[in-house]
């Protein structure tokens, strides 16, 4: 299947993606202990969106995000502890790839103090086997800021597809896959 980029925004502006991704690992990590911990992916609900709101430091608006049907938000939790959301990932599935129209690691897995490492690759992870679940070929795409296009490239093996259009292309997506879903 040749990946065709078709992004048509209805009512919202696009926003460039602005995550980082600390660490490529199986799960999550610890940044004190070392200790890593299994992760869970599921389906963000709306009894959720109110721990997940800007008043608790996250930055985007979460509850407005469920509200769009073409979309499917998800959360990342550790195994056997669900109550506390770790990052959370805005997706939506074209005929040919998955888009990723939001991403954002929890408050307290942000700078220099953050407590787990690996969030956001375990949900780039995700995006990846949902395309390939979805007859997309692994292939996920996404707007970055401009000073994070070398970044993406090198630690998620992004290519970048002019402007600030990245692609995430099966082969990048397998490693990915294959790194966090055994």
């Amino acid at each position: 299947m040749a990946f065709s980029y078709i992004h048509q925004v209805k009512k919202r502006k696009a926003v460039p993606l602005a995550f980082e991704v600390d660490k490529l690992i199986n799960s999550i990590e610890n940044t004190k202990s070392g200790d890593s911990f299994p992760t869970e992916v599921s389906l963000l609900t709306h009894s959720d969106v109110k721990l997940v709101t800007r008043k608790n430091n996250w930055q985007f608006n979460w509850a407005g995000e469920l509200n769009i049907a073409a979309r499917e938000v998800y959360k990342l939790t550790i195994s056997n502890n669900p109550g506390i959301i770790q990052g959370i990932v805005s997706l939506e599935v074209k005929t040919d790839h998955v888009y990723m129209h939001l991403i954002e690691s929890a408050p307290f897995n942000k700078g220099k103090d953050k407590i787990y490492i690996g969030v956001a690759g375990n949900l780039v992870a995700f995006a990846c086997k949902l395309s390939f679940q979805r007859g997309g070929e692994g292939y996920v795409s996404f707007l970055s800021k401009t000073r994070l296009i070398k970044h993406y490239e090198k630690s998620l093996g992004a290519v970048h597809f002019g402007g600030h259009k990245m692609v995430i292309t099966t082969e990048a997506a397998l490693k990915l896959t294959n790194k966090y879903f055994k």
